[in-house]
């Protein structure tokens, strides 16, 4: 970030339609063939343009219109790591969502009626990031996603956790409590991404039944994967990657 009153020259500049919803459904299409995401996107040119960009990205948008479009600056400094900067408020995309019978729902964000109608899925995924609403909607987990190096991501064990992924970044972290290797270090270009693909791709393994080692061996090589393109989508790891 620049320090106070310095200026400072972008060596690439570029937008792209992210968020964690949008990160962990292409990383979810790209391994699994297809991915729905339901989300929010203000009735606006700005949410036009997110929504034709994210089904060039392959996946199936559902949007509820309405509000304005909620954009973000993100910041890369010369090391790929990311500091974010929000301006607007966070649009939700508000249940019941028609979920039952689909292998995964992956939760990043909505209201405690989407929430609970995604239990109908046969595998719930979720991330820590809005622990407030899982608290009171009540459901119980496959997996949950926290991170001891984000003060957003801390997790106090309040819910009924199947499996708990705890990242550490290129440290790697832990799954129910056995460390795990994060595998040869990339050379780092952006690291904006990471954790959400690191995420997305852990939940489709133990979703499709992979034995947990193995599934938080693919979760690794996912976001290593990302962190060596320049954005969320650049270099996210494909099926037969």
């Amino acid at each position: 970030m620049p320090a106070a009153g310095e200026i400072v020259h972008a060596e690439r500049v570029w937008s792209e339609p992210a968020g964690g919803g949008a990160v962990v459904a292409r990383q979810l299409a790209l391994l699994a063939g297809r991915c729905e995401l339901f989300t929010a996107l203000g009735e606006d040119d700005l949410g036009r343009a997110a929504a034709r960009r994210l089904a060039e990205l392959g996946i199936d948008v559902h949007v509820r219109w309405g509000g304005a479009t909620r954009r973000a600056w993100t910041h890369v400094d010369g090391d790929g790591e990311r500091t974010i900067t929000v301006l607007g408020d966070k649009l939700l995309a508000r249940g019941p969502l028609p979920l039952d019978g689909y292998d995964l729902a992956f939760f990043v964000s909505g209201d405690d009626a989407s929430l609970s109608s995604a239990r109908a899925a046969r595998f719930l995924a979720a991330t820590v990031r809005e622990l407030p609403t899982l608290r009171r909607a009540g459901v119980e987990l496959d997996l949950l996603v926290s991170s001891s190096t984000d003060p957003g991501e801390q997790y106090d064990g309040s819910l009924g956790v199947r499996h708990l992924a705890v990242t550490r970044g290129a440290e790697g972290g832990t799954l129910d409590g056995s460390p795990y290797d994060p595998g040869p270090a990339p050379r780092v270009v952006d690291a904006y991404g990471a954790g959400d693909s690191f995420g997305a791709a852990l939940a489709f393994a133990l979703a499709r039944g992979d034995a947990p080692s193995d599934a938080v061996a693919l979760a690794a090589r996912a976001g290593a994967a990302v962190v060596a393109g320049a954005g969320p989508y650049e270099a996210q790891l494909a099926c037969g990657s």
